[in-house]
């Protein structure tokens, strides 16, 4: 499941980043704010119908992200 697509309020773990798919500056700043495999993180908010940006906790920290560069990032649901 990819982070956009991750209910929210669900706790979930990062399986996997697609850094290809992002530009360098968009994998740098999220590298910056903490995105890495096995990272624990969490979708708070999303925008009205679906749109930018989404609020997500990543450890302890709380940032927003695009739609995008979520979509990059698969998660795996914890148990």
């Amino acid at each position: 499941m990819r982070l956009h697509e991750l209910p929210m309020n669900r706790p979930a773990t990062i399986a996997a980043i697609a850094w290809g798919d992002l530009r360098e500056t968009d994998a740098r700043r999220l590298r910056e704010l903490g995105f890495d495999e096995g990272v624990s993180v969490e979708k708070l908010h999303q925008a009205p119908l679906g749109r930018d940006p989404l609020a997500v906790r990543v450890g302890r920290m709380t940032v927003a992200i695009r739609r995008a560069h979520a979509a990059a990032v698969s998660v795996e649901v914890a148990a």
